[in-house]
């Protein structure tokens, strides 16, 4: 029984469609509509009545409907929905669910982007905002009050790694009501299972590390039935946030190398951590798993490995980052992550920019800050790479 499947096992056969022609790799269903044989049948498709049946590609396809079920397998919810892109996934979760006058509760350290939809978006319209430090609990019970509509954060968060207590703070977001959304692409589905630590809403970037190869945009909502199907579909479906058949195809493909690539990716985060500690160019070098990262207990415990990316920052500010991000060989410069290529990103003056500087401060995103997304070369390469490109400053 599938259900009985590890994980690898899912990864590359879950979900899987044949047609008449029984062909051994997924299919692309590159069609925009599907054709009924009578009206009777158009009808009830319509109506919801027949089962496995589809009606036009922004509310499912055949082939986006395998990536769906493989990835609620892999994710241990009932359902899913696939997106456009990771921010669409974003967008749909906590607009799917909020109306005026809603609070949703989300923790500050967040990619831009989805500060800008909680502040500039949703704030637009009515929905009460309320940032807290997020791996601060006192902030979280103080926040969270009864009616919250949701809590929003990233299970470990970009670029600064910090690491969020899920357990706890779904307890307190569950006493008061509130629904718990999830981003955890930077824990992937391989090392964390946030729904068994309290998850209602799970949402990647399936850009990252799931596609695993800069190829395609995508994104996944996952979480029970009544959710996807009853509350989040609606709302994507005619706003057009679905993902592509051929994107999905793509996804799906990279699915069956996904803990294969990821875990090899983590062992080699690890070894350039350890290599670059007591650099005396580096201020501080950020990895949930090192002994002075200030949640590594909480990140033992919920990951079972560290991940695929780390940060450190050089002591000597934005000149010396940039120096050194010129001076890269192997690592590329861009602001894509989960790569089989590594890839350095400088979040102060990119992915971050729009932040202002007091944001910038207290999140710790100084100017010697940069992001480290490890792909699958050789470790012993990547380290002599970075190791070059510091001696560059």
């Amino acid at each position: 029984m599938a259900n009985d499947w590890k994980p690898r096992t899912k990864l590359v056969h879950t979900g899987s469609r044949r047609s008449q022609y029984g062909e051994m790799a997924e299919a692309i269903f590159l069609t925009q509509g599907f054709v009924y044989d009578t009206a009777e049948e158009a009808e009830a498709r319509f109506e919801g009545i027949e089962g496995d049946a589809f009606i036009y590609a922004r509310y499912g396809n055949p082939t986006t409907r395998m990536f769906e079920e493989r990835i609620a397998a892999i994710e241990g919810t009932e359902d899913a929905f696939a997106t456009a892109s990771g921010m669409a996934a974003v967008n749909g979760a906590l607009m799917a669910i909020c109306k005026a006058g809603d609070r949703i509760v989300a923790a500050r350290a967040l990619f831009g982007s989805c500060l800008y939809i909680l502040e500039s978006i949703l704030g637009r319209y009515g929905v009460e905002i309320v940032l807290v430090d997020g791996t601060d609990l006192d902030a979280w019970r103080a926040a969270v009050t009864p009616g919250t509509r949701a809590v929003f954060f990233e299970s470990i968060s970009n670029p600064t790694l910090e690491v969020i207590d899920i357990r706890a703070v779904a307890e307190i977001a569950h006493a008061a009501g509130a629904l718990v959304i999830v981003d955890n692409v930077f824990a992937t589905p391989m090392f964390s299972n946030v729904v068994e630590l309290g998850a209602d809403v799970v949402i990647y970037s399936t850009t990252k590390h799931i596609d695993g190869q800069g190829r395609a945009l995508g994104g996944v909502i996952c979480g029970t039935q009544d959710f996807v199907r009853g509350t989040l579909e609606p709302y994507m479906k005619h706003t057009g946030g679905s993902m592509s058949p051929f994107n999905a195809w793509i996804m799906l493909n990279g699915m069956a190398t996904l803990d294969l690539r990821c875990r090899a990716m983590a062992e080699t985060a690890w070894t350039i951590a350890g290599a670059l500690r007591g650099d005396a160019r580096l201020a501080r070098v950020i990895h949930p798993f090192l002994d002075d990262h200030p949640q590594q207990g909480i990140a033992k415990a919920q990951m079972s490995a560290g991940g695929t990316m780390i940060a450190f920052e050089l002591a000597a500010g934005k000149e010396a980052a940039f120096r050194f991000l010129n001076a890269l060989e192997i690592v590329k410069l861009s602001n894509n992550l989960g790569d089989a290529k590594s890839i350095a990103t400088h979040p102060a003056t990119t992915t971050h920019q729009r932040l202002p500087q007091d944001q910038k401060d207290m999140l710790g995103i100084s100017p010697g800050l940069i992001r480290l997304s490890v792909g699958l070369e050789d470790a012993d390469d990547l380290v002599a790479d970075i190791r070059r490109a510091l001696d560059a400053i």
